[in-house]
C-alpha cells in the first residue's frame, strides 16, 4: 500500500520507537486533514507554554503546586475548555484544531496538558476511563485523577465515581481496570476511533476509511479493525482490498458472532468477480 507523506511519517515514528511522541503521532493525524500543516510551529507552541508554566511555577514546587499552575494557565490564562457545544465535531480530535480553537474532547485536551506537564518535568499518564479520558501524575505516591474536559478538576476516588454516574447517567461500581494506564499505542487507537466514528455517523465514509486505515499503522495486529477496514472498502468499492483484509480476519478465528456478515459479504463479491 502506498502512504502519504503524513502516514509514511507516521509509519516510521511509530515503527522506530516503543514510547513514540504522541504530539508528533497525533499532528501527523491531523496532516492527513491538513497536508500543508506546520508541525513544527505547533511542537514549538507546546514548548512555549511549557515556558510560561515554568515561569510561573516556584523553584520547589510540590506536586499539587504544578497541578494548579498548569490549570491556571491552560483554563484561565488561555482559556481550554470541552467542546460541549460541538463534541462531534471533527476538528475537536486534530490536536492544531484544538491548540489554535482552545476547544477540544476528553483525549485531546489530556494530550495538551500532558504534553505541557511532560515538558516541565511532571510527566502524566492517560487513564482508559468508560467513556471519558482522564490523566493522573506517573507517580507511585499519588493516587488523584486530573480531568482536562472540566478545566483540569481534580477527582479522588468518589469523584470518580460520580464523574462515570455523570457520563453514563446512571451509577457503576468502579472496577480496577477503569484506571488501567494506556500505552501511546493505545491513546493513539482511542484518538483515530473517536475521529473514525464521526466520520462514519456523517456518512464520510472515505474518511472514515482514512482513519481505520491510521488505526491499523499503528497496530497491525488489531484484527477487529481489520474487519471494520474491510467492510469500510466494500462500501467504497475497492472490492479486492475489502476481500483479502476480510479473509485475513476469518482466518484469526472471530467470535461466531461477527462470521455471517462477512461470510456474506465475501459471498456478494465472488457472486459479482
Amino acid at each position: 500500500m502506498k502512504f502519504s507523506p503524513s502516514r509514511q511519517q507516521l509509519y516510521h515514528l511509530l515503527r522506530h520507537s516503543t514510547e513514540p511522541d504522541l504530539a508528533l503521532a497525533a499532528l501527523y493525524i491531523a496532516q492527513e486533514e491538513y497536508p500543508t500543516l506546520d508541525i513544527s510551529a505547533y511542537l514549538n507552541k507546546l514548548n512555549t507554554m511549557a515556558m510560561a508554566v515554568e515561569e510561573q511555577l516556584a523553584a520547589e514546587a510540590y506536586p499539587l503546586k504544578v497541578l494548579q499552575t498548569i490549570n491556571r494557565y491552560l483554563y484561565e490564562d488561555l482559556g481550554f475548555t470541552g467542546n460541549t457545544q460541538c463534541y462531534y465535531d471533527p476538528r475537536n480530535s486534530f490536536l492544531n484544531d484544538v491548540m489554535d480553537r482552545r476547544l477540544g474532547i476528553p483525549i485531546t485536551l489530556s494530550l495538551v496538558y500532558m504534553e505541557v506537564a511532560r515538558r516541565v518535568g511532571f510527566p502524566m499518564v492517560g487513564i482508559n476511563f468508560p467513556g471519558h479520558f482522564l490523566i493522573r501524575p506517573d507517580r507511585g505516591d499519588m493516587s488523584i485523577h486530573v480531568d482536562p474536559f472540566f478545566q483540569g478538576e481534580l477527582l479522588f476516588e468518589q469523584d470518580c465515581c460520580d464523574r462515570i454516574t455523570q457520563v453514563f447517567g446512571q451509577p457503576m461500581d468502579l472496577r480496577p481496570e477503569f484506571f488501567a494506564v494506556v500505552s501511546p499505542q493505545q491513546f493513539l487507537i482511542r484518538l483515530l476511533t473517536n475521529l473514525k466514528q464521526i466520520y462514519l455517523n456523517e456518512n464520510q465514509l472515505e474518511k472514515c476509511l482514512g482513519a481505520s486505515e491510521q488505526i491499523l499503522l499503528v497496530d497491525p495486529k488489531y484484527y477487529r479493525e481489520l474487519r471494520d477496514r474491510g467492510i469500510l472498502y466494500y462500501h467504497v468499492g475497492r472490492w479486492s482490498e475489502a476481500q483479502q483484509d476480510l479473509q485475513e480476519y476469518l482466518a484469526q478465528h472471530p467470535s461466531p458472532e461477527h462470521i455471517p456478515l462477512v461470510r456474506k459479504l465475501l459471498n456478494q463479491m465472488n457472486d459479482f468477480s
